[in-house]
This record gives C-alpha cells, structure tokens and sequence, in this order.
C-alpha cells in the first residue's frame, strides 16, 4: 500500500496523538515499533498520517505506553477503522479542497460546534443567497459554476443541524458581521431572520457581542471554531485565516480557545429566545439588538 499523499485532518490528528503517547512515555520508534512488528520508519509514517494502523496493533501500542483511558482508546481505534468516506467525499474535485472537506468531517464527529465570528455569518447559519455574494467578493475570478459549487458544498454541510442527532451549536456573532454589507438590503434582511429562525432548533444558541462589550480582558480578533469531540481530548480549534487556515490540536491551546469563547460569550448579550415573553426592541438582548438592526436596514 502506497503512502497518503494529502492525509486528512482525522488521519493527521490520529498520528499527532499516537506521537504524543509515545512521547510522553519516552520511547523511540525503533523500540515501540519493534514491540509491534513494525519498523521505525513505518511507525514513523503511521504518527504522521501517511498510513494506517490496524486496530489490534494500535491497542497493543496503548498498552505498551502504559495509556489506559479505555474512553480515549476506544475513540483512537474508531479513528483509525473510519474510512472517512461521508457524503463529502463526492466533492473531491476543484473547487472544493482538502480543508472544505476535513471541515465537513470534523463537523460530522463533533458533539458540540462553538463558533465565533466577527465579519460575517457562522456558515452554517448562512441563506444560500449570502454565502453566494460572500463568495463572490472573496473569489472574484471565480467561475459561476465554482460560485455555485462552493454554495452547494456549504448547504450540504448545513444540513448537519437538521438531521437526526445533531451536535449543539453556539455561535457568538459580532454585531459588526451583521452590518456588513456583504449584499443589498434585501439579502442582509433575508440573512438575519434566517439566523433568528434557526434558533427555534433547540440545539442551536446565538449570541450577539456589541460594539460595546467590555472585550478588554479576551484579545480574540480573529474568527475561530471550537470542535468539541466525544472524548475532549481530540477535540479540534479551526482558526480562520486569510492566508492559512489552521487546525490547532495541542491541549494546552484547545484549552485557551475554549477560555477564550467562555468569555466571548459571558461579555455577549443574551441569547435569541423567540420564545421570550415580550419582544420590545429596546430590550437589551440578542433578540432586541437584531430587531433593532432589521429596523435600521
């Protein structure tokens, strides 16, 4: 079998966190390897996701390790026997790239998606009508057709939140975002009562952060999403970047963007709650900030 040329983020994080067990026990390759029937090249690939391991040997290696978090073991094994063959498979030529792809499937094996955005909808909030203008301002040269292909993708992905289990999802949305003119008047309304209409799910919570939320004490300008996994360990940060868009996998910075979103989200307005006794836009909410917002379009 031929070494992965492009492994993906699950086959990569697998890798990263087989590296990091062995590291903390002091071994060498050369020495768990042998312990395994492998070499210490061929160990050396698997910690880098190039290839997989099966099953018996990934425990045998747990145990050699002296790791007995039977949860986390259990979670490391069904990363490795996933073939990550989802829907978003069939996307697997241009425009579409490998970070749309690992996104979807990150999204799939998440218990919980916390989202921070500061310039625009949470794209799994977004009308089919904005995520295309936004697309065409970021992708000016593009064709019509990748336009609507990049759409279609998108779309594909919401579904997530409608379908059976679902992960919680809290977005915290920047009060700029909303008034971005990414779109004409109509689109920009049509995009706000959809992210209020889909509140009504119970899983999914939105909050707003003003322009005047006391954010000296979080330093977070730039839009991340926390991809909180069954076992908290292999949870994943996705940081947005106009050059780059990194996956962050080490604990000690997962646990930073999670402090971070707690914060966000304590200095944010109330959520939307279209359930609320009283719908008065003076009230000093979520809600009442939108109605506000739609009133001033």
């Amino acid at each position: 079998m031929g070494l992965r040329p492009n492994p993906s983020q699950r086959q990569r994080r697998l890798g990263i966190e087989l590296r990091r067990l062995r590291d903390a026990c002091g071994l060498t390759a050369t020495r768990a390897g042998a312990e395994v029937g492998l070499s210490a090249a061929h160990l050396n690939h698997i910690e880098a996701g190039r290839t997989a391991i099966q099953p018996g040997k990934l425990r045998t290696l747990m145990s050699l390790y002296g790791f007995k978090q039977e949860q986390l073991i259990d979670a490391l094994v069904a990363m490795c026997q996933s073939n990550g063959r989802g829907w978003w498979s069939e996307y697997r030529h241009p425009p579409h790239n490998d970070n749309a792809r690992d996104l979807a499937e990150l999204e799939g094996m998440s218990v919980r998606i916390r989202a921070f955005q500061w310039m625009q909808v949470p794209g799994l909030l977004q009308t089919a009508e904005y995520m295309r203008a936004l697309f065409r301002s970021g992708e000016p040269d593009a064709s019509e057709d990748d336009l609507k292909g990049f759409a279609d993708f998108r779309l594909r992905r919401q579904r997530l939140l409608t379908e059976a289990r679902p992960p919680e999802f809290h977005a915290v949305v920047h009060e700029a975002a909303l008034r971005m003119e990414i779109a004409d008047r109509g689109v920009m309304e049509r995009q706000i009562e959809h992210m209020v209409e889909m509140t009504r799910l119970p899983h999914v919570r939105v909050q707003i952060l003003p322009f005047r939320a006391n954010v000296h004490r979080v330093n977070y300008s730039t839009p991340f999403v926390c991809y909180d996994a069954p076992v908290a360990e292999l949870s994943t940060v996705y940081v947005e970047h106009p050059a780059r868009s990194p996956f962050v996998t080490d604990q000690s910075n997962l646990v930073q963007f999670s402090e971070a979103f707690s914060k966000l989200s304590a200095v944010a307005l109330p959520p939307i709650d279209l359930d609320a006794a009283s719908s008065i836009p003076t009230r000093r909410d979520s809600l009442g900030l939108v109605q506000r917002l739609l009133y001033d379009l």
